[in-house]
């Protein structure tokens, strides 16, 4: 096997006291020097963050608060730790939230992943990642380049071009979504036009199905999957052995602490349970701490069968920042943990709606490990009491609900 580096097969209890050492530094660097979470840590002394313990008490940071943070304080809500003059550049993604990316080689650590889809140095690279607004295009491009490999810029649209490119340059490998490479080679079809030379994909930022990778395999090329988002870059890749055979899930990054929470709360879940992905990075410039991205994920027993070491995850699994609206008014997974932090005999919970949009009829289904007489009619009265609204409880066994990470299982038919 070829690793892009030693930190990939160390021993995990290595690791972990490596993170474990140098999480008390980060926090008190970005309690220092991001104002934003001088006053989300405030009150926290930095020392004594040195376990997974003390930082699952800190709060979390999620995604969806990144609007009104960066109202109060534009443009990045001082989450930042450099300042807005000393960074590289400023993204823009819908909402708008607004991303930085700091100076430095491979600043978003997409080479690792990368390299594990099979990039080398010397490699002719089309990356058709947007350019424009958002982090995409340039995230993976400064991979690339710290792998050696040269880039072809092409971006989104114009596919005749692109296969002609393809055809022209002998570009061998593709980075992009899934969905735009099965365009390509679709486009260079009907042109009948040869791209035999392209031979590796890494994609992302949506669904990877089955067919498409059997098809593109079919056609010799490669490919495999990385995860990142705009806010914290790379978190982790796919692995395949020398034969090629896929390794199940995908493996984290170097440099990060994860932890997998319930939806809607900052308390992480026994290992398997699919839950919200919350990551602490050690970016010196953007030190996001207990970040929720609203990803849902579980993390997989064991390590990898290529050698790597790292905790593997099963990759992205739905969204965690689950909401609906019931009779004019919005229900969200915080009112469900809520509800069930109110009732410690519920073990799990999920809050099933049903019927028709103006008839509708809420169920909590509840998993208990003992249910004390008035319990349900409790529960019904912590539910009006929560989410102004009425609500029943239904009791089933223990285990039966599914683990998917769903708090709010909206089933009402639309239309």
């Amino acid at each position: 096997m070829e690793y892009f580096d030693t930190l990939e097969t160390r021993p995990p209890e290595q690791r972990e006291a490596a993170l474990m050492a140098a999480l008390p530094g980060q926090i008190a660097h970005a309690k220092r020097n991001a104002p934003g979470f001088g006053r989300i840590l405030a009150g926290v002394d930095p020392a004594a963050v040195n376990s997974r313990a003390a930082l699952a008490r800190l709060p979390v940071t999620r995604k969806s608060d990144l609007g009104e943070l960066q109202k109060t304080m534009p443009p990045l809500g001082g989450l930042n730790a450099t300042p807005r003059e000393k960074l590289a550049k400023l993204f823009v993604s819908p909402g708008p939230i607004y991303e930085p990316e700091g100076l430095g080689k491979d600043w978003w650590r997409t080479a690792r992943g990368l390299y594990a889809g099979g990039f080398r140095a010397g490699n002719l690279v089309m990356n058709t990642f947007a350019y424009h607004f958002t982090p995409a295009g340039s995230m993976l491009e400064s991979g690339a380049l710290s792998l050696g490999c040269t880039v072809v810029p092409t971006g989104v649209g114009q596919t005749e071009m692109q296969v002609a490119a393809i055809r022209d340059l002998g570009i061998n490998a593709f980075i992009g979504t899934p969905s735009f490479l099965k365009l390509i080679a679709d486009k260079a079809d009907e042109l009948k036009l040869d791209i035999s030379a392209l031979k590796k994909a890494v994609v992302g930022a949506e669904y990877l199905p089955p067919a498409v990778r059997k098809s593109m395999g079919e056609r010799g090329i490669r490919v495999m999957q990385l995860y990142a988002t705009a806010d914290l870059g790379h978190l982790a890749y796919e692995t395949a052995l020398p034969d090629g055979t896929l390794n199940e899930g995908m493996v984290l990054d170097e440099g990060l602490i994860l932890e997998i929470v319930r939806p809607g709360t900052g308390d992480p879940v026994p290992e398997g349970e699919v839950g919200e992905v919350v990551i602490t990075t050690f970016n010196r410039d953007y030190p996001l701490v207990r970040f929720g991205t609203g990803d849902l994920s579980a993390v997989l027993p064991g390590p990898s069968p290529c050698g790597r070491t790292n905790t593997r995850i099963k990759g992205w699994m739905g969204r965690a920042d689950q909401s609906t609206k019931v009779r004019a008014l919005f229900v969200t997974a915080k009112q469900v943990n809520e509800i069930l932090r109110r009732h410690p005999e519920v073990l799990r919970a999920r809050l099933v709606v049903e019927g028709e949009v103006g008839k509708d009829r809420m169920t909590l289904k509840c998993e208990a490990k003992e249910r004390p007489s008035g319990l349900a009619e409790a529960i019904v009265a912590t539910i009006r009491d929560v989410t102004k609204l009425r609500g029943e409880t239904e009791f089933v066994a223990p285990g039966s609900l599914p683990n998917d990470g769903k708090v709010i299982d909206d089933l009402r038919k639309y239309g």
